[in-house]
């Protein structure tokens, strides 16, 4: 299924600027992924989905149950979910969990609950509390949501294992971190904690992941 692409965000080189200036590590890695950017794809609801199918299974394995999920509806909306038979959506991989986390992301999409509109003029911890509210979505999936799709710029995911191991190797030469030390290390990064976190992943893998 085709997904829509943005431009990078209006913010992205300011951001890039500000980390070389105040960040040893960022000064190197930066300059190695000229071009790259973070990148919003698909619409609120299909990107939420999309991280409730891929819980806990291999990234191959979540793209293959997508894809035969997504073949059901028409159209992947809110309220053509909320259509879909239980059986035809077991039979293209999911659980019942999850079937019973997409229905309530449907229904909280559907019935206006989740006001999209709204979040532009919402601060990030807004956000994560009205995502989090619906089952099956924890804090990361929304500090993800909010990095991948919303592009807010100063998110800091510090239950992310590829965040805490990149400061690790980059920061610490391998050594164990634990939140309060990573906490201090972003502390130059602010406001950018969203960048910064790009590019680590980076360094650990150097083919951007996309949500």
């Amino acid at each position: 299924m085709a997904t829509t692409q943005t431009p990078a965000p209006a913010y992205w080189a300011d951001a890039c600027k500000h980390l070389m200036k105040r960040d040893r590590v960022m000064k190197k890695l930066i300059p190695q992924f000229p071009g790259a950017t973070l990148q919003s794809r698909g619409d609120a609801f299909t990107t939420l989905a999309r991280s409730i199918v891929g819980q806990q299974i291999s990234v191959k394995a979540a793209q293959t149950v997508w894809d035969r999920f997504a073949r059901l509806p028409r159209k992947m909306t809110a309220g053509n979910v909320l259509k879909l038979k239980v059986d035809d959506m077991q039979a293209a991989g999911l659980s019942a969990r999850k079937i019973e986390y997409l229905v309530d992301l449907a229904l909280h999409f559907d019935s206006g609950a989740i006001r999209v509109d709204s979040w532009e003029g919402m601060e990030d911890e807004d956000i994560i509390a009205e995502l989090v509210g619906i089952r099956g979505i924890g804090r990361w999936t929304a500090e993800m949501f909010l990095i991948f799709h919303l592009m807010r710029p100063n998110i800091l995911p510090l239950d992310d294992v590829g965040l805490i191991t990149g400061i690790s190797r980059n920061y610490f030469s391998g050594e164990a971190v634990s939140r309060s030390d990573a906490r201090e290390v972003a502390a130059a990064w602010a406001p950018y904690c969203s960048v910064a976190t790009w590019y680590i992943w980076r360094s650990l893998d150097p083919l951007p992941v996309a949500y």
